[in-house]
């Protein structure tokens, strides 16, 4: 590709990379925590592009000053040949206009947002939880409002020594597996979307008669030490007893980034 087109192509990556950081958009692609590189990297690559496209100017300008300086020069045919090998040069030389398919993907990521991964990718990814390095203060009354990830590690590793007893609020993702078992899911994150994997919990007792997956619900419930593994890489899934179950918009940042904390 010539200067100009590789300055064009920076400077529309930059755009994107901005707009997706200036939106929510970015939320789709990586974690909260870097956009401030995102939009970093955004404006390098504006500046990149400003700074090629200077320097080309420069050097057409200084290739302009030196063919003024030979205009004086007899016009034979020599150097009329001369100067039609130039343009057949230059004319042999010129990029391939396909090359302009690059821009494609671009604008699809300013157009397009893709879908967060779902319960399809759920399904054929092996449970994510960790043992967390410790477990938060819960309050002493009340109903406990937890995130699935912190729910999942408590009943699975701390044998739901805070959670007996207690009623309990966590929302996800309908997942159904081939057997009809339902799951809240939240898929967790280290980095980016190409990394996420799921955290499961499988569902049971007053569980609402239609599901639909990838609804996202808000379930209220009780802690079981029932437990399952996953058939894919035989991890654990903790069982959460049902009592109520309510459908909710689907969160911001549909990545859940809590559970390799």
């Amino acid at each position: 590709m010539s200067r100009q087109a590789q300055a064009a192509v920076l400077f529309l990556l930059g755009a994107s990379l901005l707009h997706a950081g200036f939106t929510d958009l970015y939320l789709r692609y990586v974690k909260v925590g870097l956009r401030p590189m995102l939009l970093a990297s955004g404006v390098v690559l504006i500046a990149a592009a400003l700074a090629t496209v200077w320097y080309e100017w420069r050097a057409r300008r200084a290739a302009g000053l030196h063919a003024d300086e030979h205009a004086e020069e007899p016009v034979g045919g020599h150097a009329k040949g001369h100067a039609e090998g130039h343009a057949a040069d230059g004319h042999a030389h010129r990029e391939p206009r396909v090359s302009w398919l690059l821009v494609l993907p671009l604008f699809a990521l300013i157009l397009v947002a893709p879908p967060a991964l779902g319960s399809y990718s759920a399904l054929r990814t092996g449970t994510a939880l960790q043992q967390p390095y410790g477990y938060a203060d819960l309050p002493s009354e009340g109903a406990l409002r937890l995130s699935l990830v912190d729910y999942a590690g408590r009943a699975v590793y701390d044998h739901g020594r805070t959670l007996k007893g207690r009623q309990i609020k966590v929302a996800g993702f309908v997942a159904l597996d081939k057997a009809g078992t339902p799951y809240l899911v939240r898929m967790a994150l280290n980095c980016c979307a190409a990394d996420a994997q799921p955290v499961k919990v499988a569902l049971t007792g007053r569980i609402p008669p239609v599901l639909q997956p990838d609804t996202w619900l808000e379930v209220t419930g009780t802690y079981t030490a029932r437990q399952a593994k996953d058939p894919v890489n035989n991890g654990p899934i903790p069982f959460l007893q049902v009592s109520a179950a309510a459908p909710v918009r689907a969160p911001q940042d549909p990545y859940d980034e809590t559970w390799n904390n």
